[in-house]
């Protein structure tokens, strides 16, 4: 390739990227401090413009790649690592900095949606049926992070070497990828859920459909995360995080499975129902203390009050077994039954079709 083109790329790919170093410098201290979605000047939002910067600098990238530039293996791509023990990573291969793009996207994606559920009528003068309609673009947003790192690992992935993969750090590892996917699905199928508590027309069997969603993307994202050892740091909160939803998660199916018994209005049922409701107790006492552990871990971080599906349901939890099932014995009193249950929770999220694939 003549030398002046392949010089013009570089310099071309070069100032994208600088671009968009400076647009990531912007974005963290805004989404930190602002509590509303303020327009940039030049239209939109910093989130969106960002995004879009990425997304173009995504198809020259591709493009080098269609077209079999040199550039493929010659340019040296750096980026700094959160997970991993070294601070940065350097690879001389294309398909490394587009793997890295994607990973920041749906990182994006998932700072966004954070962004978007921080905001309170309360504090920012928003009516609730913003607020709402934040909450239902945070579920789109977090299915567009999923379809990112979801890409990540059919298409890119695959086309990077078994012995340059193993160079790769924990960030972009199959694994993490993997988990941080299933963790977005998971917090999609969350606000699912929480518009559905807050909707008289969604029914229990709707509600236990979504919580059993919420434990098998939990359970992926944690089975991923665990397989690194981690003693500190981002790796090991992000380890004590999955643990604390995934428990979270099972509460809630418990509790939704142990109302839909209590309908059957027989003695098997209702004994089926109390330790459905055990399990839930158990359950969410357990995600507190793993809540705490996370909080604890450094990077310390502050303990936020129950929100969500999550708020619902101990307020929900603490009523039912006090006034309806009045539970006071251990959960090993109710083990085999707790068990069935189990088993029958996860038939369901086998049947489960998860609406946010579609």
């Amino acid at each position: 390739m003549n030398y002046h083109l392949l010089r013009a790329q570089l310099e071309h790919l070069a100032s994208m990227k600088a671009k968009i170093v400076v647009m990531v410098s912007q974005v963290a201290p805004y989404s930190i401090k602002q509590r509303r979605r303020i327009p940039t000047q030049h239209g939109g939002s910093v989130f969106s413009n960002l995004l879009q910067a990425l997304e173009d600098y995504l198809r020259v990238l591709l493009g080098l790649v269609k077209e079999g530039s040199e550039l493929i293996d010659k340019v040296e791509f750096v980026w700094v690592n959160q997970e991993d023990d070294l601070q940065e990573t350097a690879m001389p291969n294309v398909w490394y900095e587009v793997l890295s793009v994607l990973h920041l996207m749906a990182m994006l994606c998932l700072l966004e949606a954070n962004f978007l559920l921080l905001a309170r009528p309360s504090a920012t003068g928003l009516h609730s049926l913003i607020i709402q309609e934040y909450r239902r673009t945070s579920i789109d947003i977090l299915i567009k992070a999923a379809g990112y790192l979801d890409c990540a690992l059919q298409h890119v992935l695959p086309k990077i070497s078994p012995q340059m993969r193993r160079d790769l750090p924990i960030d972009l590892s199959e694994e993490v990828l993997g988990a941080l996917c299933a963790q977005a699905l998971a917090q999609g199928v969350d606000l699912q859920l929480w518009v559905a508590i807050d909707s008289p027309k969604a029914t229990l069997a709707v509600k236990r459909r979504l919580a059993c969603e919420m434990v098998k993307y939990w359970q992926q994202a944690y089975e991923n995360i665990m397989k690194f050892s981690f003693n500190d740091g981002w790796g090991a909160k992000h380890q004590l995080f999955a643990r604390w939803k995934l428990f979270e998660s099972k509460a809630a199916a418990y509790y939704y499975h142990g109302m839909i018994l209590e309908e059957g209005n027989t003695e098997k049922s209702h004994e089926m129902a109390v330790a459905a409701m055990q399990a839930a107790h158990q359950f969410f006492i357990k995600s507190k203390m793993e809540n705490e552990a996370f909080n604890k871990m450094h990077p310390f971080s502050r303990n936020p009050p129950l929100w969500g599906s999550m708020k619902y349901l101990s307020v929900k939890l603490s009523k039912e077994i006090s006034t309806k099932f009045h539970i006071n014995q251990d959960v090993s009193d109710h083990e085999s039954n707790i068990l069935q249950i189990y088993q029958q929770c996860t038939c369901i999220t086998r049947l489960c079709t998860s609406s946010q694939t579609r």
